[in-house]
């Protein structure tokens, strides 16, 4: 797994860089959890969906955000991270001019991340919210939501209530153009603990399987 480093918006930030052979592979990054409580771009969840997304046939980066690990500056309640995460968005465009399609994925912190990315930015075609902190977090800046993507969270989840979610994907469903995607893990807690992770990231692989032949926004 290749580390690379690359200029973020308060200075370097950290990252693994994980190319495809092919050109004009798809691309995506990944979006860890929060910096306060722990999180850094080798969490399990983020972990995993990087792989997942490698052995799809993606050219995935995942990086540290501001003040975790060897990335520079100071947490920023979010919106220097928003800053970071479209400088590796950058990094990774500016490396791979020919790639088909552009995915994000973040778990919970990095889920609330990823979602404001994709307004930025609308060579987006999809996206994969994990156990996304609608409880903390205000959403409404998903007016509307601009591409189709899965949000997947367990039903034991005692960090963010499996009810706040279903409000959030509740609100998304009334909008038109998209498909929004919601599977619950039974007896999966936030950090889809034990053979949950497997079945999460077996949720995820099948639904970009699936995207990836249709085509669709």
């Amino acid at each position: 797994m290749p580390e690379v480093i690359f200029p973020g918006p308060e200075g370097r930030l950290e990252g693994r860089y994980h190319p495809q052979k092919s050109k004009d592979a798809p691309i995506a990054i990944v979006l860890h959890p929060h910096p306060q409580f722990g999180g850094t771009m080798n969490n399990k969840v983020v972990y995993n969906l990087h792989y997942a997304f490698y052995n799809m046939g993606f050219t995935v980066l995942r990086f540290n955000f501001r003040g975790v690990g060897r990335s520079q500056g100071e947490y920023d309640q979010g919106v220097g991270e928003l800053s970071d995460a479209a400088a590796a968005l950058d990094f990774l465009q500016a490396k791979n001019p020919n790639a088909k399609h552009c995915w994000v994925a973040g778990f919970s912190f990095g889920a609330w991340i990823g979602m404001q990315l994709l307004m930025r930015r609308p060579e987006i075609s999809g996206f994969i919210s994990a156990a996304p902190p609608a409880n903390t977090y205000d959403f409404s800046f998903l007016a509307p939501c601009p591409s189709s993507g899965l949000i997947i969270n367990g039903s034991a989840d005692r960090v963010v209530a499996p009810t706040d979610v279903e409000g959030l994907v509740g609100k998304l469903h009334e909008q038109k153009g998209i498909t929004i995607t919601h599977e619950v893990i039974d007896g999966a807690g936030h950090f889809f603990e034990k053979d949950h992770m497997d079945t999460m990231i077996g949720s995820v692989d099948e639904y970009v399987r699936r995207r990836l032949t249709e085509n669709t926004r």
